[in-house]
């Protein structure tokens, strides 16, 4: 069930409530009894998770400098690697 958040515009009160979609939205302030609750629309955030995204896939400048500092960090660790350690044994 959505949690929706309510604000009374009486006395200012703010609380979360559980409701179904089908449910009525609440109209009395369970503190102050007046009919002045109001809900509160809040933005969603949206989080992007899982292999399909990539930071090639937004078309911005910031995108550009992680793909290609990431490839030279891999580049690089690849040749030090590669080179001998210099520790005798």
């Amino acid at each position: 069930m959505p949690v929706y958040t309510y604000r009374c515009e009486s006395c200012g009160i703010q609380f979360d409530r559980h409701q179904s979609f089908h449910d009525e939205p609440l109209k009395r302030c369970p503190e102050c009894n007046k009919n002045s609750l109001r809900k509160v629309y809040t933005p969603a955030g949206i989080v992007f998770k899982g292999s399909g995204w990539y930071a090639t896939d937004h078309r911005s400048p910031s995108g550009a400098n992680r793909a290609s500092k990431s490839e030279s960090k891999d580049a690089s660790s690849a040749s030090a690697d590669a080179s001998p350690s210099g520790k005798s044994e």
